[in-house]
């Protein structure tokens, strides 16, 4: 049974980390919005690099 243990053990650290990372995630994507925002004047939501994004330049 010792297995079976072993196998719900690695499912659960597994399940912890993807959490970890996700909510990691999320804060890292809620600084860097906030950090552009800061950047653009407060144009939230625009690509900064070049040809990303729906508007064109010409």
């Amino acid at each position: 049974m010792s297995g079976k243990d072993t196998s719900e053990k690695q499912q659960s650290a597994a399940r912890i980390r993807e959490e970890r990372l996700k909510q990691a995630l999320k804060a890292n994507l809620a600084r860097r919005k906030a950090q552009a925002r800061v950047r653009g004047g407060g144009k939230a939501g625009k690509d900064s690099a070049p040809g990303k994004g729906g508007e064109q330049e010409g």
